[in-house]
């Protein structure tokens, strides 16, 4: 929020995604920030409720985007508890002052979350093996699990998007001795954390299909990699032929757990983001025609953001930001926003949001009846 300026230009980006109707964003909760030791001051988000509300976009909560309150131990017995605390009362906060339905992701990016603080070192916990890495993982399902049922307590109607990369890992060519890895990781690892969630693995947690609810993929063209024995794995170049296609990956979902979908994050970079939401619509459809329930989706992020090991601006945003006089200004990018006019357009929706956006939702049957006229199919020039 603080590199993005997001909380300084929150009215003008909300007003920005009214002008293109979209109607839902994800908006995160920093929880260091608000939990003061078990007591929490949410005043901070009201500036983003007003936008919000008076530009009528409906928030995704994201209680957890990495990062946990210093002084706690995600490894503690207590752990999940002080999570569902917070997870309650961030519900109690924003319930009463947003218009529902209301959503909620409670620990974003489990599987990823774990490697990047279990193994690789890169945040807290600042973990470096692979056992570190599932203990984490399992620490951070049982508080996700909890999180869940303490905001039902709240809102017994709230709905739960559970967020995690959706990826293809392969053998590098010269090792064909290490496809037993890149399998476990591809289907076994990769859903672990969803497994857990919907109780098909670690029951005494709690999890549910109705705890899992929404399954929400991230996909992204570094999605698809080759495997590497330590450290992150080396992403596929583009027209590599064990590039597998999206809808490929969407179906391992959907078969797995047969619960409604979105595309939680996807973007491509810089000029490629027309193509790239060309081809992830395109995939969607296929996905749509091929009975999959997939409802959306998300584009990540609706302004630019800073590359996280480098800091600089990576332009795969709706927006670009130029510094103006100590001001990150707006700057749509035109070619991404005119393929999305088109899609809108092909696709019967909302140009811009009328005084009531949610007095017509938006009806699915529309999506299915233009897959059904478009007759996509999923391919592997994808990314």
């Amino acid at each position: 929020m603080a590199e993005t300026q997001h909380r300084e230009h929150v009215d003008e980006d909300y007003a920005f995604l009214r002008s293109l109707g979209i109607a839902v964003a994800r908006q995160g909760i920093p929880w260091p920030f608000v939990d003061k030791g078990g007591a929490y001051d949410f005043s901070g988000l009201d500036p983003f409720i007003v936008a919000m509300n008076r530009h009528q976009i409906l928030p995704i909560w994201d209680l957890c985007h990495y990062g946990y309150p210093d002084g706690l131990d995600p490894f503690s017995a207590d752990f999940h508890d002080q999570f569902a605390a917070y997870a309650r009362a961030a519900a109690e906060y924003v319930t009463p002052r947003i218009r529902g339905p209301h959503f909620f992701t409670p620990i974003n990016e489990i599987t990823f979350f774990a490697f990047m603080g279990g193994e690789w070192g890169w945040t807290a916990p600042f973990g470096r093996t692979d056992e570190q890495r599932r203990k984490l993982r399992l620490a951070l399902c049982r508080a996700d699990i909890a999180a869940v049922k303490a905001i039902r307590e709240v809102d017994p109607e709230a709905r739960m998007v559970h967020i995690d990369p959706l990826i293809l890992v392969v053998a590098p060519k010269d090792r064909p001795d290490l496809a037993d890895e890149a399998d476990h990781e591809t289907f076994e690892d990769t859903f672990f954390a969803w497994d857990v969630i919907a109780g098909r693995r670690h029951p005494e947690l709690g999890g549910s299909p109705e705890v899992l609810d929404i399954v929400g993929v991230n996909c992204y063209s570094f999605g698809q990699m080759e495997y590497r024995e330590n450290g992150p794995h080396a992403s596929l170049e583009p027209n590599d032929e064990r590039i597998r296609p999206l809808g490929d990956l969407l179906t391992y979902a959907w078969e797995r757990y047969r619960r409604p979908m979105i595309v939680g994050e996807t973007s491509g970079l810089r000029e490629g983001r027309p193509d790239w939401l060309c081809d992830i619509v395109e995939e969607s459809l296929a996905a749509v025609l091929k009975g999959i329930d997939l409802h959306g989706v998300c584009l990540f992020p609706a302004v630019d953001m800073p590359d996280w090991h480098t800091g600089e601006w990576l332009h795969n945003g709706l927006c670009d930001l130029v510094e103006e006089n100590g001001s990150l200004t707006r700057v749509p990018f035109q070619p991404y926003i005119d393929e999305l006019r088109r899609w809108q357009k092909r696709l019967n929706r909302v140009t811009e949001l009328d005084e009531d956006p949610f007095s017509d939702p938006v009806d699915l049957d529309d999506i299915k009846a233009a897959a059904e006229r478009m007759q996509m199919t999923s391919d592997k020039n994808w990314c």
